[in-house]
């Protein structure tokens, strides 16, 4: 019967629409230390994301990089926070949460004070002096992006995230997971073991992964296999974080191709609707 051609034509184009969002590109992946020692390695990272650094400026912008080095602009001493960590959220368009206590943004030295273990200040080393970063009473921490400027009022993806950590012994356990809009899990991708004594970066890692359809809308890092406190013991693994280097945030806006197939299947649906309404309209030829 003519009725019934509409639908199977709507669940067509909804297929053909939805197919064609949910096609899959491979993640390139950035990680060192490697063949190339880590600050190369955050140097190219960072050119696949943007030239630009775009600092504190706001958005919505359609090109570059955000980047946090948690130095406070030259602060010294130790910063502690709560969860969720909002100090970058208007600014850079990145908010973060842990299911620990708060966040802690120190030196190493400072480090070991405020955790009440002395051997941080000679474990943890810093990418981009003086501080670095951790959750406290956690081992993960997530973060989550908006268009800066918005205060978290407009939710935008990014298309990659990147970060440096310290003292990373064990393979395969120190991650990171991205997560599109739909809290669909993108992978999770694990964090090389540091290199003592490697060139320019001793115990440092990175890991930063770009995606060319996907778009990140939220990460999960895992630091370790313990949160940092007094009792580090045999098979305890803590890691700390330096500097993260994400994509600018921007809204998501529809392929040409993908609004048309959107618009071919909401003619229809019209269409269909009126000839249901009006039964005169399906008897036509």
């Amino acid at each position: 019967m003519p009725t019934r051609s509409f639908p199977l034509v709507i669940t067509a184009t909804a297929f053909i629409l939805f197919g064609a969002t949910l096609a899959v590109a491979s993640p390139i992946v950035f990680s060192g230390p490697g063949p190339l020692d880590v600050a190369t390695t955050v140097a190219n990272f960072r050119a696949a994301l943007g030239a630009v650094n775009n600092g504190n400026a706001p958005g919505p912008l359609f090109s570059g990089r955000r980047e946090i080095n948690w130095d406070g602009g030259g602060l010294t001493t130790p910063t502690v926070t709560g969860t969720p960590l909002t100090a970058f959220e208007n600014l850079r368009g990145a908010i973060f949460t842990t299911n620990g206590t708060g966040f802690v943004q120190a030196s190493p030295a400072d480090l070991a004070t405020q955790l009440a273990n002395p051997t941080y200040g000679a474990l943890f080393n810093t990418f981009s002096p003086l501080r670095l970063f951790t959750p406290i009473g956690s081992n993960q921490t997530e973060g989550a992006f908006s268009i800066p400027g918005t205060s978290g009022n407009v939710l935008a993806p990014v298309s990659g995230f990147g970060a440096v950590f310290t003292d990373v012994d064990l393979a395969n356990t120190t991650s990171i997971q991205y997560f599109d809009a739909s809290n669909t899990s993108l992978g999770t991708f694990f964090v090389p073991p540091g290199v003592v004594g490697a060139a320019s970066t001793p115990t440092l890692s990175f890991l930063g992964v770009t995606f060319t359809t996907e778009r990140i809308s939220r990460v999960r890092i895992t630091t370790g296999n313990s949160s940092l406190g007094p009792n580090d013991g045999g098979g305890v693994d803590v890691v700390v974080m330096d500097d993260f280097i994400y994509s600018e945030p921007q809204v998501t806006v529809p392929e040409p191709a993908t609004l048309l197939l959107l618009g071919t299947g909401l003619l229809g649906l019209g269409v269909w609707r009126s000839r249901r309404r009006n039964p005169a309209i399906s008897q036509l030829p």
